[in-house]
């Protein structure tokens, strides 16, 4: 019985050109493609795929939040993310969300196969290099609306005393709120946090 693939990315050539080396394999077969999050998720209710191979950028809804709101309505979806880009937050972002594995754009078409055949029968299929740019940019957790308004404020270089003013709050609980902000993303001080903030798009 053929492995059943959902092809997710919004470019139509890359699409159609993995769909051509899918096919060309006996147990694997493509039942669809989409070009955004929303149709993916649409789609995969319908077909029940056995693997979501899921582009991780895509205009409007990316594919760690696709892969997120797809396993809320279809807990048992499989999802492997293919990128092009070495971004460790969503990486970490996509294989939180319930991604069975990751892989690089770049990897030999073996490499991919073996990854899908590993992720339909359950496995998790992180590539070597995904692994090794995650070890080298640990994410940054989550920050909490309070956390992203002061970090917000210190980006703009507001002192404590003018974000206490702004935010109604007081000069201890800015402070308190700092020394959490920056023990979350590892920044010794408001010059490290705002270096931190602009190289990761903890803003954007």
């Amino acid at each position: 019985m053929s492995i059943k693939v959902l092809i997710v990315d919004d470019h139509a050539i890359l699409r159609m050109g993995l769909a051509s080396l899918i096919e060309s394999e006996k147990d694997v077969a493509v039942v669809g493609d989409a070009d955004d999050g929303e149709t993916a998720i649409r789609k995969a209710l319908k077909l029940k795929p056995d693997v979501v191979v899921m582009d991780l950028m895509m205009p409007g809804m990316d594919g760690a939040e696709t892969t997120r709101r797809l396993l809320e309505k279809q807990p048992d979806a499989k999802v492997l993310i293919l990128t092009s880009f070495a971004m460790a937050d969503g990486l970490a972002h996509a294989l939180e969300a319930g991604a069975r594995g990751a892989v690089m754009k770049n990897v030999e078409f073996p490499e991919l196969l073996a990854a899908i055949r590993t992720v339909a029968a359950g496995g998790r299929a992180v590539s070597p290099e995904i692994e090794r740019i995650l070890a080298a940019n640990p994410p940054v957790p989550a920050l909490s609306p309070r956390q992203t308004e002061i970090l917000a404020s210190i980006v703009r270089g507001l002192s404590n005393a003018d974000i206490a003013t702004q935010l109604g709050i007081s000069v201890d609980m800015v402070k308190e709120h700092a020394n959490a902000l920056f023990a979350k993303i590892g920044a010794a001080n408001r010059t490290e946090a705002v270096a931190i903030a602009l190289r990761r798009h903890l803003l954007s």
